[in-house]
């Protein structure tokens, strides 16, 4: 990132220009320049490696290396996946088959019929996100299950499942949720483990319950069918929000004063229950719109999102129809180009990362390895698991789904793994990654949202409380995996019913 003088900085420098050097006007120190040359030296080791080495996969090994070290320089992770791989295929086919890849590649990777559905979900969360359907969900769960113990972080959590169903963004929904659900639980005299960790786990299911961007995205990568590949996610989403959702119950039980007094205000009716299900309507219809017409097969997963993007348009003008509707759409319409055009320019540094791991030969060697060691399924998922979760702790899910994705891809028909459900299985190992200290982006999210007073109402959270929920929950999402492992058709069977 660069710095620009503007008159701003300059009379905040006492009306002098900064001095060339660090940004607080500083001359660079000789440790300054050191760390420039340790940082220059490790990207320029491997960059040197592939134009010395004579083994492909010596040279692809170098390829991906360099990959990590510019993934950990906070290099944008499409130019992090496409430059290694332009740099190894020119160090072993030279220039010729690099322009090649360059002109194909980009192409490939954005002309898949199978993502038009991208910018159709995108436009229908943002749509909704912005015509306030967030406190409707919110309140319907809620008054369906205050009557448990820990009553509101159980609704906060069933909101974020049906929040899933017409979003796909994992912290967006975490964060709509956290600014009406934590003041509530705080009313009520919650705890702060039942506080945070009902909030963080009650986006999971974002990238599960169609429409899932991550779902979509690693559908291009493997080349899965895309509506069947949003099915795959619906029970594996439902069974997340229902297991946490016990977890929080069985806290209250074994804690009861961390679930506070229940409720506040008056006690809730059957009336009120049934008058927040007709505030919540407009998402009902999404729901059967999008998922129903995919399952049944009347829809494409493309036209799904069309007719959902349809909906979720006329929603928003008619719930923003005193708050100037259309700059509400034109907002949505410009985040959905912008979303878009990063989500495609990533897709092309995935495929050019593959072909360099087709050319180079290192996809053949894992499968032959993984063979050779005697590993099976069960085996191979619990140590991929293992491997997930510690990348989880240093890098965000999409850099960690784009990179092990096209090495592991090779091994899932060695292994009898079915691609749908491995899809599911790596995205949701993936949405692990932005609850995993010490990089854990949603733990920093929730933890800068809850330093609001309107919304911590007087109770101090801190960054150590975060993380403390986040592994208070952990152990459940690890269980669910395992339970995914053991029992397949908990993701197979929706899609195995398509089309029959």
């Amino acid at each position: 990132m660069t710095e620009t003088l503007n008159p701003a900085a300059i009379a905040n420098n006492g009306g002098r220009a900064r001095r060339p050097g660090r940004p607080d006007g500083e001359p660079t120190s000789l440790r300054d320049w050191l760390f420039r040359a340790a940082i220059a030296a490790l990207v320029l080791t491997p960059v040197v490696l592939m134009f010395t080495l004579d083994d492909r996969t010596a040279i692809g090994f170098a390829a991906l290396f360099l990959m990590f070290i510019l993934l950990f320089l906070r290099m944008p992770i499409a130019f992090a996946l496409a430059i290694p791989g332009l740099i190894g295929a020119f160090a072993m086919l030279g220039i010729r088959p690099v322009a090649n890849l360059l002109g194909a590649e980009p192409l490939a990777a954005s002309s898949n019929w199978s993502l038009s559905v991208l910018p159709m979900f995108i436009l229908m969360g943002l749509l909704l996100a912005r015509s306030g359907m967030t406190s409707s969900m919110y309140d319907a769960a809620r008054n369906w299950f205050s009557w448990l113990p820990g009553g509101l972080g159980i609704g906060t959590n069933m909101a974020g499942a049906g929040l899933a169903a017409v979003s796909g963004s994992t912290i967006g929904t975490t964060y709509a949720l956290a600014r009406v659900g934590v003041p509530e639980m705080f009313r009520a005299g919650y705890k702060k483990p039942i506080v945070i960790g009902s909030v963080i786990v009650a986006g999971l299911p974002g990238q599960l319950i169609p429409p899932s961007i991550f779902l979509i995205i690693v559908a291009g990568i493997m080349e899965n069918p895309v509506g069947p590949q949003l099915i795959a996610g619906i029970l594996p989403g439902i069974t997340v929000a229902i297991l946490f959702s016990i977890m929080i119950w069985v806290f209250s039980l074994v804690k009861p004063d961390w679930a506070g007094r229940g409720a506040p205000g008056a006690t809730v009716t059957w009336r009120d229950r049934i008058v927040s299900l007709v505030g919540i309507w407009p998402l009902i219809v999404l729901m059967i719109i999008v998922i129903g017409g995919m399952f049944m097969g009347l829809l494409t997963a493309t036209e799904a999102g069309a007719a959902g993007a349809a909906g979720a348009l006329i929603f928003t003008l008619w719930f923003k129809r005193k708050d100037q509707p259309l700059k509400h759409i034109v907002h949505a319409a410009v985040e959905t180009v912008s979303a878009v055009g990063a989500i495609f320019l990533l897709l092309v540094g995935a495929h050019i990362l593959t072909a360099l791991v087709v050319i180079s030969g290192i996809g053949r060697l894992f499968s032959d390895f993984v063979v050779d060691s005697g590993l099976g399924r069960i085996e191979f998922l619990l140590l991929v698991m293992v491997v997930y979760i510690i990348l989880g702790m240093f890098m965000d899910p999409l850099a960690i789904l784009l990179t092990t994705i096209p090495l592991l891809l090779p091994v899932l028909p060695v292994l009898g793994i079915d691609p749908l459900w491995f899809g599911v299985f790596a995205v949701f190992m993936g949405e692990l990654a932005i609850l995993t200290p010490p990089v854990g982006i949603l733990t920093f999210v929730i933890h800068k949202l809850l330093q609001d007073p309107a919304v911590n109402l007087g109770n101090r959270v801190t960054v150590t409380d975060v993380f403390k929920a986040v592994l208070l929950f952990l152990p459940m999402a690890i269980l669910i995996t395992i339970l995914w492992i053991l029992v397949p058709e908990i993701v197979t069977f929706l899609p195995g019913l398509m089309g029959t």
